[in-house]
């Protein structure tokens, strides 16, 4: 097999480039995952604990595009999103779900010099265990309040050394190292996703559970409410719309001193407390 100039591919690539074709027309949901920074480890880790549910493979830029343009599918869109060092994984799993079970799969690691900080960094307040100093200074270059009590050095109060986006310098990395801190989160996000013809960015495949959870349970409520106001008679609604009825029944009932064997008690007990409220009105007034 020849590129465009002429050159020949090794039988690896050629292999490579027929899995991809392969695994591309198998599976309905094609995805993209950045690698920079991503431990080797991690990606052994999750292609052993999902190997019966998605394909991961990780190729040359070039590699991974002949493989998918050799598809029947129309996933133009997606192969432009191939940019950087990149995983595909080929599976039928939702993107969505792909993109939980990812971020529950992401481990906390020490932070190495040239890191990006995924989320912003602080250093808590408490006792260090760590004894006074030249490591002193470094406290003081990141402006954290320190003070020496009992032979260590104690955080004054939790202190950001790093926001989100933010690459860590040497000093920070060997202060966070000392500290037995692990600021970084790392393991593969998804930056593209292909299925049914449409194409997720990143930020579409990006859910807020609890938000959404939220939401749910607000739109539910409001539902409900509505419902029962309505008197909209569903299987879940009917004992509390038959409630709502009983009870302003009662009330206009009450309020008139419609008599019945039910509501005599009631009436009754609502007749005494008005002639006691009008005993003590009158006894207030003075009158005899």
């Amino acid at each position: 097999m020849r590129d465009p100039t002429g050159r020949e591919y090794s039988t690896k690539k050629v292999e490579t480039i027929r899995k991809i074709n392969e695994y591309a027309e198998k599976k309905s949901v094609l995805a993209l995952s950045k690698i920079r920074k991503v431990r080797a480890r991690q990606m052994m880790t999750l292609r052993k604990q999902f190997r019966d549910e998605m394909n991961i493979v990780v190729a040359k830029n070039k590699i991974s595009k002949m493989g998918l343009k050799n598809s029947k599918k129309n996933i133009d869109n997606f192969i432009e999103k191939i940019t950087d060092q990149n995983a595909i994984i080929f599976t039928d799993m939702n993107p969505f779900k792909i993109q939980l079970v990812l971020e529950k799969n992401k481990v906390d690691l020490p932070a190495r010099v040239g890191d990006i900080a995924t989320d912003p960094v602080s250093l808590p307040s408490g006792n260090t265990s760590i004894p006074p100093g030249p490591v002193l200074s470094e406290f003081k270059e990141l402006n954290v309040p320190t003070k020496i009590d009992a032979g260590s050095i104690f955080i004054s109060k939790d202190t950001e050394v790093l926001k989100r986006g933010e690459v860590i310098k040497p000093k920070l990395a060997s202060l966070l190292s000392r500290l037995g801190l692990k600021p970084i989160k790392a393991g593969l996000s998804l930056s593209a996703a292909y299925t049914d013809g449409v194409v997720f960015s990143a930020e579409d495949l990006k859910i807020d559970l609890e938000e959404y959870r939220n939401k749910i349970q607000k739109a539910h409520t409001t539902t409900l409410a509505l419902s029962i106001e309505a008197a909209y008679l569903t299987k879940e609604t009917i004992p509390m719309v038959l409630g709502k009825a009983s009870l302003n029944a009662k009330t206009l009932a009450l309020e008139s001193a419609y008599t019945t064997e039910e509501m005599l008690p009631d009436i009754l007990t609502s007749g005494q407390y008005k002639a006691n409220s009008l005993l003590n009105l009158v006894k207030q007034k003075g009158y005899n």
